[in-house]
């Protein structure tokens, strides 16, 4: 019998998992093992900080983001007073399970198929990697972290199918010599319509390696034959590829994240991935905190109530950031017209100031309020047409 079994050992599993164990519950973790999440793997400040990441991780240090726009434009933007550190998520989250495991938790490694109950006990069912047969565990709780189109949401959780998703691909290919076109030091985040009608792509330092891909809503795209064309466009066609993932990725918090019974969501299997960026790996580990926070609860007061507190806490501190990034992207990746003002926007230095500040914090900065409203009024501006293009 175990106080939680968590099923997915990505960053939101694994955290979730280590903090029970480190808080002295006893927990059984179930990972498939061996998939590599396609992931630009940029994690900012705050998430080194508040989930100690040590050096070693770090494959990369970026002090720059440039953006491109749909004609071409590039505007790069100083990451003043810091960097954003990139990790390998095929070595990042191996990592998290071996630290969640050296804390207390239990490694199970298989697929997880459905959860069963009788007389008040309840089991977690999944399938061993190694016997290829069901094997069972019998829980108290459960913590679904097993990502997008996630099968405890689909099972256990009202509306656990209705998140939209975004479907991101990436390759990983050898770092080529740096260039006007590649700085390893430099992430380049593109808006062309040509790439991601409805998105973005991106091509992001790791060191000896660099993510090259893109993300769209729109079904019908290959994504291999945009992540082709950013490649050439961004002249990185000769490079050596060494792997190729691919997956989808929600982009909407879910209305509920607990059955008010027994099962909680954390991380992408709950939604939070931020609009406009796509970033995940920060939220997923606030996920998967706050859900071992609710667990930790219910289990102290028995009040089943308590798993709500997963949602609760999350969208306490993020929900307005989630509210800004969404608005951002339905305003600006409606067309080329809008991805190009956007880009213009971005020469801004209050822009650039507040939205790294903002990045980097993890919360909206409320220490300018001049230069908020200044930011609005150039907001408007652009959306509606009133200032004119310069090219850069």
């Amino acid at each position: 019998m175990y106080d939680v079994v968590v099923v997915g050992g990505g960053p939101s599993g694994a955290t979730a998992a280590e903090d029970l164990a480190r808080s002295g519950h006893s927990v059984a973790l179930i990972d498939r093992e061996g998939r590599i999440k396609p992931c630009g793997g940029a994690i900012p400040p705050r998430l080194i900080e508040d989930f100690a990441i040590p050096d070693e991780q770090l494959i990369a240090r970026v002090t720059t983001a440039r953006m491109i726009s749909p004609t071409g434009r590039k505007v790069d933007i100083p990451i003043e007073n810091g960097f954003v550190g990139m990790v390998d998520r095929k070595d990042f989250d191996p990592f998290l399970r071996d630290r969640a495991e050296a804390a207390g938790a239990e490694r199970l490694t298989g697929t997880f198929l459905r959860i069963e109950r009788k007389d008040g006990h309840r089991w977690v069912i999944y399938r061993d990697k190694e016997t290829g047969e069901e094997a069972r565990v019998e829980t108290r709780l459960i913590i679904g972290a097993d990502g997008a189109k996630s099968r405890v949401a689909a099972q256990e959780i009202p509306g656990g199918t209705k998140t939209p998703l975004v479907f991101a691909y990436h390759e990983i290919i050898a770092a080529p010599e740096p260039s006007e076109h590649y700085d390893p030091k430099r992430c380049d985040v593109i808006y062309d319509g040509a790439i991601s009608p409805d998105f973005y792509g991106w091509v992001f330092p790791h060191g000896q390696s660099a993510s090259v891909g893109m993300g769209t809503y729109i079904s019908d795209v290959s994504l291999k034959d945009a992540t082709a064309a950013l490649r050439a466009a961004s002249g990185l066609a000769d490079c050596e590829t060494l792997r190729r993932e691919g997956a989808p990725i929600p982009l909407k918090p879910l209305r509920f994240w607990d059955n008010a019974r027994d099962v909680v969501l954390a991380g992408d299997a709950a939604g939070v991935v931020a609009p406009s960026s796509g970033e995940g790996i920060y939220y997923a580990m606030v996920g998967g905190r706050v859900a071992a926070t609710a667990a930790a609860a219910t289990l102290a007061s028995g009040r089943i109530t308590d798993l709500a507190l997963a949602r609760r806490l999350f969208m306490r501190e993020h929900k307005t950031v989630f509210r800004v990034l969404g608005s951002m992207q339905d305003a600006y990746y409606r067309s080329d017209a809008r991805r190009e003002r956007f880009v213009s926007l971005c020469h801004d230095v209050d822009v650039q100031r507040l939205t790294f500040e903002a990045y980097m914090n993890k919360k909206l900065v409320k220490a300018r309020p001049m230069a908020h409203l200044k930011i609005g009024f150039k907001n408007l501006r652009h959306l509606t047409g009133l200032v004119a293009e310069t090219h850069v």
